[in-house]
């Protein structure tokens, strides 16, 4: 099942094909209880969405008794906010059916990988409460996610730790520098900003881990709680890392630290 995220046309798209039109997949918990719900956003350096990082890391969640839905959101020719917005969209859609999908809409997390980790890290710097006054009901709820869930991400736009082709597929070749730094979220985390998991490798070629080192330093000025962990071996892209000997704990650590969060019961 794939649910538009606008039923009634998408804001700035660009055509009437299936890439044009952002949807979301959900994997909900069956089951008397509320479950919570986690967001998943594919890595693909803003030019594509990973496979591998969706409907697997969506049943895992599963299997956590968590619900998940995974986010189609739209990559280049796209720009920002476009991505953003698709996936601020999700979490307003998820609050706005939390009754009908039995999910406690204060317990919503985003989850992402490389690229998807800059559109969750994003969603969780650059969100708003929602418009009170809007003819949409779904306008009307927070886009805020109450946990972030950071995979090897993409955080930062500036030398000399820049991923810099999903800048480019996200603001173009030639971006406004202010644009720039306003989307290197190392600059946007606020107190107000949720707590976090993050998980990185030391050999990670494409995407430096400085960028989760930047993300977890700007929380601790903050005084946001998080949690990082950083694995000397792996190449970029593990996924789930099930055959990794070390970077493949990462799920337990985090399934631990989403209990502490209280998002499994």
């Amino acid at each position: 099942m794939k649910l538009l995220l606008w039923e009634h046309g998408t804001p700035g798209a660009l055509g009437e094909e299936e890439k044009d039109k952002p949807v979301l997949v959900p994997y909900l918990v069956e089951g008397d209880d509320t479950s919570s719900a986690m967001v998943v956003c594919p890595g693909g350096g803003y030019s594509g969405r990973s496979r591998k990082e969706g409907a697997p890391i969506a049943e895992w969640l599963n299997t956590l008794g968590i619900s998940a839905l995974v986010v189609h959101y739209r990559v280049s020719p796209y720009l920002h906010p476009h991505p953003l917005s698709d996936a601020q969209r999700a979490i307003q859609l998820i609050r706005s059916n939390a009754t009908k999908w039995n999910i406690d809409p204060e317990r919503v997390g985003i989850l992402g990988f490389s690229a998807g980790g800059h559109v969750a890290a994003s969603a969780g710097t650059l969100f708003h409460d929602g418009d009170p006054d809007a003819v949409d009901p779904i306008a009307r709820q927070s886009c805020k996610p109450n946990l972030m869930v950071l995979c090897y991400p993409v955080i930062t736009f500036t030398a000399p730790f820049a991923h810099s082709s999903s800048r480019d597929h996200l603001l173009g070749s030639e971006p406004d520098p202010a644009l720039v730094e306003k989307l290197s979220l190392e600059n946007a985390v606020t107190s107000f900003t949720p707590p976090a998991f993050i998980w990185h490798t030391g050999e990670d070629e494409k995407v430096p881990m400085e960028n989760a080192l930047m993300f977890a330093a700007a929380l601790r000025r903050k005084k946001v709680p998080f949690e990082l962990h950083v694995y000397e071996s792996g190449r970029h892209g593990l996924c789930l890392a099930a055959d990794h000997p070390e970077a493949s704990s990462w799920t337990a650590l985090c399934e631990n630290w989403l209990r502490k969060q209280g998002f499994i019961k």
